[in-house]
């Protein structure tokens, strides 16, 4: 399983700045004003080859009676969530009260902790960090979160302990096992997860009701469908971190993100009472940047009108334009409509994003692409794209070489990887390019003027002044 880290320390001592360079993204927002982060965000990170869940948490307030009952919501929460505490501190504004307040719950956590000492740019790291050694929360690492110094020194002590236990912990992980790939079902809390399953399987194996969160772990349910044999993993319902109270809850949320990640597919369920939701995008957003195939159901189509189905149906094409890749299935699982649809698609899918193409193959594809639409010149000159070869599956990855490949457009780079995807049907199928540039051969080098050439050199300079 993946390991969770959890960021807490006070308002602005930079957290979500961290969040930032651990996630490589800009999800949290940053500025330099206290208190601005207020939900818990959660995304995956990535250190020398090891993946890691990263949550940013709102800060805890100064005051006495502020932390006396935020540690035991927001510090507490994520102690219980994380397996290691990321406790940020400012250097710039030394050992506070607040800071010994935080420093004495994770003691009493019988969590692993690390401290950061951030804002700590341009200084030693044994005068940042000496003034932290009061904490007793053993030997602080300086950073400087802006400009990414010495993150890697930091995830190194965090990661170490966390990643050697996670190795002797190889239960039930990976995208397949002997019952078959795993297919995690993801939704909001209340869509219809357990419902689908139960009627997959044709017993009440799971326990549904109509409250949101019924579900509270990740369930792995071996089931045979036709000649298929596939795991279903149902997760607990992943529900806007505003409305999320409960620890368990919260939990569970890092639950479904850990099924993410070591699903070969993942069934994503919509409540078409509701309609496409900014939490349906936020979190199909994010089963995307993890490259995991996607198949999408609209739950709950039975016993609403033909006008509110219209009305579905654009929102849906409107909203879910940047995963057109992905196949949209209409179901009732309460009724059992349309659900050998969707597990005919989630398999499918996951046997594309699984396929082997040889190199031939993809250098045609690359080569009438070309024909077709030459790159675009960028500062006068043309991109030369060369050659393509496979890089990896689940998900499928393309490494395409050639010349100043960095300055391929974007709009260029989605032309290829929609031409690969219809070329080769992988429907469902994130496909991540990767783009290889050459070395210069004359990089560095510099001609040796003669004599000749160094006194033209100097009368040109001369009259040119």
């Amino acid at each position: 399983m993946l390991p969770v880290l959890a960021l807490v320390g006070r308002p602005n001592v930079g957290k979500s700045t961290l969040f930032n360079q651990l996630t490589g993204s800009r999800d949290a927002l940053v500025a330099d004003f206290p208190g601005l982060t207020r939900d818990r965000r959660y995304g995956f990170g990535n250190f020398e080859g090891n993946s890691f869940i990263v949550i940013d948490t709102g800060g805890l307030g100064d005051s006495t009676e502020e932390l006396d009952s935020l540690a035991a919501s927001q510090a507490q929460i994520a102690m219980d969530e994380a397996d290691y505490v990321v406790f940020v501190v400012d250097h710039r504004d030394g050992l506070t009260p607040a800071d010994q307040k935080i420093a004495e719950h994770l003691r009493r956590s019988n969590k692993l902790v690390a401290i950061a000492v951030n804002k700590s740019e341009g200084l030693s790291s044994e005068l940042a960090e000496a003034e932290f050694y009061d904490l007793g929360l053993g030997s602080p690492v300086s950073i400087a979160a802006l400009h990414g110094h010495r993150i890697s020194s930091l995830m190194q002590k965090v990661l170490s302990p966390v990643i050697s236990d996670a190795a002797t912990d190889k239960t039930d992980s990976g995208i397949e096992s002997n019952n078959g790939p795993h297919l995690a079902v993801i939704g909001r809390p209340n869509v219809g997860k357990s419902t689908l399953i139960n009627r997959l399987i044709g017993a009440n194996r799971l326990v549904t009701s109509s409250t949101p969160g019924t579900t509270r772990d990740s369930i792995l349910v071996p089931c045979k469908r036709g000649d298929s044999e596939f795991v279903l993993v149902d997760t607990a319902g992943i529900r806007r971190k505003a409305k999320v109270s409960e620890s368990i809850e919260k939990f569970s949320i890092v639950q479904s993100l850990k099924a993410i990640e070591n699903s070969g597919v993942v069934i994503f369920l919509i409540d078409a009472r509701e309609g496409v939701t900014e939490q349906d995008l936020s979190l199909i957003g994010l089963i995307i940047q993890r490259g995991r195939a996607l198949t999408i159901g609209v739950n709950k189509w039975d016993g609403i009108d033909a006008s509110h189905r219209r009305r579905i149906e654009g929102e849906v094409d409107r909203k879910l334009e940047f995963a057109g890749f992905a196949r949209v299935n209409y179901i009732s699982a309460l009724h059992g409509s349309g659900i050998d649809s969707v597990i005919s698609s989630a398999l499918t899918t996951y046997s594309m994003a699984g396929r082997d193409f040889s190199t031939p193959r993809l250098n045609q594809i690359l080569e009438q692409a070309l024909e077709a639409h030459q790159p675009p010149l960028v500062g006068g000159r043309r991109i030369r794209l060369r050659y393509v070869h496979q890089g990896g599956r689940h998900p499928q990855i393309f490494i395409v070489h050639g010349n100043r490949t960095e300055r391929l457009p974007d709009h260029y780079r989605r032309y290829l990887l929609n031409t690969f995807r219809k070329t080769l049907n992988l429907e469902g199928v994130p496909i991540q390019l990767n783009l290889k540039s050459g070395d210069n051969p004359y990089a560095g080098r510099r001609n040796v003027l003669t004599r000749r050439q160094l006194k033209r050199r100097r009368r040109i300079i001369r009259h040119g002044r």
